[in-house]
């Protein structure tokens, strides 16, 4: 599988997401006869070879005479749609400039459509944004299936912008990365903008450790920042995942906190409750606590992205006054699912691959459940027939 991989080692912003792009393959006059589709006649392109510390790197400067400007997410969003570029990669920008309306909305406490952006708002940041979109695109098009990401670099201190001097990660830029990995440093400066927390959390499949795979090609982008102690660059790597007879791997997030003063009804309800609202597993274990107390520790399965919406469920419901965090790494087969015909109708089969090789096939048990009570038979009953239906369909 062909995949991509952005290194954040030291931060990330919309000019060297798209530089990464272009020095990994993109190509640059493709993208400069997409840009010009937008209909901003004062827009100018500029790539050009540069070096931060000891690395080369490509620099990616789009400017314009209007810069201060100030537009909302509508006139924004009537500029990307009337251009001529690829619709997907037109959804792709609306969707950035979406996540970063309501991030804004939500610090300034307004409604999205009444955010003025700001920097943002720039013509050389739309220009970042539509140009990564194109990016993607073009790397989804050329085969990229999948793409992943480190933690992300947000750097430190303070930084100045419209809004006057502010904490880094700037507010906007922190309510992007709820539930994302981040990592403070490796400087005093910001190193995360928000246009590339929205365009990274838009176009990442899933942030983790660098996957096992074979390098075909690395770009590297180029930051503004001149810096003495670590090169100011991204590094965008594509690849084929190495070993394909290993399981597929990704990252969750285990969500684990302790109640001593509940009733076991109230934590079923929140079990049935956290499984109706993404979690992919919820599970309990009978613990002592001090003084010990019988007690139950509950443990929620959920993807990275979902963290925020998991505790927030698990916090409405009364149960804790605190949750613990832990981003794991599992490995699991290709899953799919397959229907078979039986006496008591249609069933979905799960099954599990490994290198393009089935090594678990089980019936969906609540399609059985559902079989069972149509048909007034015992659930084995339907499971079995399942069973034999798959097995003689793929021996």
């Amino acid at each position: 599988m062909k995949v991509a991989y952005f290194d954040c080692f030291a931060g990330a912003g919309g000019d060297m997401i798209v530089a990464a792009m272009v020095d990994a393959g993109l190509d640059a006059e493709f993208l400069k006869d997409q840009l010009a589709t937008l209909g901003i006649k004062s827009l100018h392109v500029e790539f050009t070879e540069t070096r931060r510390r000891t690395l080369r790197a490509l620099a990616f400067r789009p400017t314009a005479t209007e810069q201060h400007r100030h537009r909302n997410l509508e006139e924004i969003t009537r500029v990307i749609t009337e251009s001529r570029i690829h619709k997907q990669a037109k959804e792709t920008a609306v969707a950035i400039f979406n996540k970063l309306a309501d991030a804004e909305a939500s610090v300034h406490g307004k409604e999205p459509q009444d955010v003025s952006f700001h920097e943002v708002g720039a013509l050389d940041s739309i220009a970042d944004i539509v140009s990564a979109s194109v990016g993607f695109q073009f790397f989804r098009a050329s085969g990229v299936e999948k793409v992943y990401c480190s933690a992300l670099s947000v750097g430190g201190g303070t930084v100045k912008c419209a809004h006057g001097w502010l904490p880094v990660p700037a507010p906007a830029t922190a309510e992007l990365l709820k539930g994302v990995p981040i990592v403070g440093g490796p400087g005093q400066a910001e190193l995360l903008t928000p246009t590339a927390a929205a365009i990274l959390l838009t176009i990442v499949d899933e942030f983790c450790q660098l996957p096992s795979m074979k390098i075909q090609a690395i770009g590297y982008g180029a930051g503004t920042l001149e810096a003495e102690e670590f090169a100011n660059v991204l590094r965008l790597i594509l690849g084929e995942t190495a070993d394909e007879t290993k399981a597929d791997t990704d990252s969750v997030c285990l969500l684990e906190t302790n109640i001593d003063d509940t009733s076991g009804e109230l934590v079923g309800l929140v079990t049935t409750k956290l499984l109706e609202n993404g979690a992919l597993d919820v599970f309990t274990t009978p613990i002592y606590m001090k003084q010990n107390r019988p007690a139950v520790q509950i443990s929620v399965l959920c993807k990275v992205n979902d963290v925020e919406r998991v505790e927030k469920l698990l916090f409405a419901q009364g149960l804790t006054f605190g949750i613990r965090r832990q981003i794991l790494q599992r490995s699991k087969l290709s899953r799919q699912f397959v229907t078979v015909a039986t006496e008591f109708g249609e069933i979905k089969i799960k099954v599990g691959s490994l290198a393009g090789e089935v090594v678990a096939a089980k019936p969906e048990f609540s399609d059985c459940v559902s079989a069972a009570e149509t048909h007034k038979v015992a659930v084995k009953t339907v499971f079995d027939a399942a069973t034999s239906s798959y097995r003689k369909a793929h021996p």
